[in-house]
């Protein structure tokens, strides 16, 4: 009777393998693709910061998108949209804002049709020039 039990049995491990690796295959590359987006998001609100930074004490803009570029290293600088306002004059006690996005291309295709493709990820900081 146990040997029949066995033997009816056999193949079980192997569909539920089948109906249970689909599942695990789409969270693993749903956490890859969270990672990516969040790295990117980490990397964009840091060179804004950098360039808000080097806003504040003074800089050219040519200086300052100089300095978003070099922060955002991971990242392909050319593919980069920097906003600077107030553009010139920047007094003293006045606010500069720097603004950072950053086209993201998606790499898993199950990603694409929940998200926009390439996502827009944005990063916005102002601080106060001295």
């Amino acid at each position: 009777m146990l040997l029949r039990c066995k033997r009816e049995e056999k193949g079980q491990a192997l569909v539920e393998s089948a109906l249970v690796l689909p599942i695990i295959l789409l969270l693993l590359l749903g956490m890859l693709e969270l990672g990516r987006i969040s790295n990117a998001y980490l990397v964009v609100i840091h060179a804004a910061r950098h360039g808000a930074r080097y806003a504040a004490v003074g800089a050219t803009n040519a200086e300052i998108i100089s300095k978003v570029h070099q922060a955002s290293l991971p990242l392909n600088p050319e593919a980069m949209l920097i906003a600077i306002s107030p553009q010139q004059a920047r007094q003293a006690g006045s606010d500069v804002r720097v603004i950072v996005s950053y086209p993201l291309q998606l790499i898993t295709p199950l990603a694409g049709s929940f998200l926009p493709n390439p996502l827009t990820v944005r990063g916005e900081i102002t601080m106060r020039v001295e």
